[in-house]
């Protein structure tokens, strides 16, 4: 595609979906890789539809998760519309994985030799509208007076590079492991769940951008999921991990509070004297 040409038509929409920006919760909910749709002007990015409906295009399963959980926190929840192999919002600008050319065993070719102009053209489309949206909300909240948590919410494939992942549920963090301790801890408790830290990826990966450009630089508590995709391939599975993760959430949301007192300063640096979480610290969002 020449650079400098449109993207997105009216038929293709917004790359925002916003639900429930209402929502009483102070926990905002964030889910970068909701669709596998690819704007008419991409034609398909030459991938056929058993690559569109794969893993590489999306993860399947994690925006009826982010819903159900919006829904059962009272949360808002920003989902992007748009294939992450249009362009990846939860990638480092400058990556080259923001705009793949290859991606695990696949091909892109709409993607190959895009030169900056091009790949320039995708991010002012579909990632910095995302971006200024989610920012502009979490910074309007915090002017309230209701600084919140940022969750995002991802699925992973079971077998990657021909190797069966044992990770069931992945909690990730970057800098700051506040809001992921108190849930590790909480989910340490729960024996049919193999959880681990940063797992199957991490800071290193690329894949905690969301969590530093709309948490990190508020001092906000952040947490990032990992669902194995094929546990949640089903309405049963999406349901049952939305209402572990929301009353997880609402747990260690509330612990932090708990811990500190409402309206204490959560600095990073003290995030970090966060001991065992005492059973039956249950406190909810304000």
């Amino acid at each position: 595609m020449a650079a400098g040409a449109a993207i997105l038509s009216g038929e293709d929409g917004s790359p925002v979906e916003t639900v429930n920006p209402d929502g009483r919760a102070d926990v905002v909910l964030i889910c970068e890789h909701a669709a596998n749709r690819i704007p008419d002007a991409l034609d398909d990015l030459g991938l056929d539809a058993e690559t569109r409906g794969s893993h590489v295009a999306w993860d399947p399963g994690a925006a009826e998760v982010a819903r159900a959980m919006a829904d059962r926190l009272d949360a808002p929840l920003f989902l992007q519309r748009f294939s992450r192999l249009v362009y990846d919002c939860n990638r480092p600008v400058f990556a080259a994985s923001a705009v793949p050319a290859v991606s695990e065993r696949y091909v892109i070719p709409g993607n190959d030799g895009l030169d900056r102009a091009a790949r320039a053209d995708r991010q002012a489309a579909v990632y910095l509208p995302f971006r200024d949206c989610v920012a502009g909300f979490v910074r309007r909240r915090i002017a309230a007076g209701r600084p919140p948590a940022i969750v995002t919410v991802h699925t992973f494939t079971p077998v990657f590079e021909g190797r069966r992942r044992t990770t069931e549920l992945g909690v990730l963090h970057d800098a700051d492991a506040r809001l992921a301790d108190a849930v590790l801890a909480l989910l340490s408790a729960e024996s049919d769940l193999e959880v681990r830290r940063n797992d199957p990826y991490g800071p290193a990966d690329g894949v905690t951008h969301t969590l530093k450009v709309q948490a990190l630089g508020h001092g906000l508590p952040n947490v990032m999921f990992e669902i194995r995709s094929d546990l949640v391939a089903d309405a049963a599975g999406q349901r049952a991990f939305a209402e572990r993760l929301s009353r997880t959430v609402t747990a260690a949301w509330g612990l932090l509070h708990q811990w500190f007192g409402p309206g204490a300063d959560l600095a990073p640096e003290v995030g970090r004297l966060i001991g065992p979480v005492p059973r039956g610290a249950e406190a909810g969002p304000a």
